[in-house]
């Protein structure tokens, strides 16, 4: 939505200041990454750019965690591709449409990180499953269970 202009008297509209108020600084910081991946060749990506998404994690062991992650998909699921997504490191299939992704906390000022899947992923399990979860730590049993998860959410 275009900025309204101030009125002669030098105020903005409450309703344009409202709308530019909605989002957070992270959330704008998210979109402007968005915004460059689309405007990259092949709309954003590539392990490189995943790789250089998770470099810039700040905290330890989120970064860990997403490294780990990232070593997971990669063997659990070779067909997808690495890409980042508003700024995140993320894999999509063959079509382009993200399937998993990582979050780390600091991203929107969270007190966990997440590791969720998006709808291309197929992970139907009835009328109710499961897309996202929140990580304070990757144990063996939860790389066991994200690989088994990452298998499913690729099966045809």
């Amino acid at each position: 939505m275009p900025q309204k202009k101030p009125t002669k008297a030098g105020k903005v509209p409450a309703a344009s200041r409202r709308a530019a108020e909605g989002f957070t600084a992270e959330e704008h910081a998210a979109m402007k990454a968005r915004v460059r991946e689309l405007e990259a060749a092949g709309g954003g990506g590539g392990e490189r750019d995943v790789l250089a998404a998770i470099a810039k994690i700040e905290d330890a062991g989120n970064r860990a965690m997403a490294e780990r992650l990232h070593a997971i998909i990669k063997t659990t699921a070779p067909q997808l591709l690495p890409k980042t997504w508003y700024g995140m490191p993320a894999y999509a299939n063959a079509e382009g449409k993200v399937v998993c992704f990582f979050r780390p906390a600091e991203k929107f000022k969270e007190r966990y990180a997440t590791f969720g899947f998006n709808t291309a992923a197929r992970l139907d399990e009835g009328n109710m499953w499961p897309v996202v979860f929140a990580l304070l730590k990757l144990t063996a049993a939860g790389e066991k269970r994200i690989a088994a998860l990452v298998k499913q959410a690729v099966r045809g």
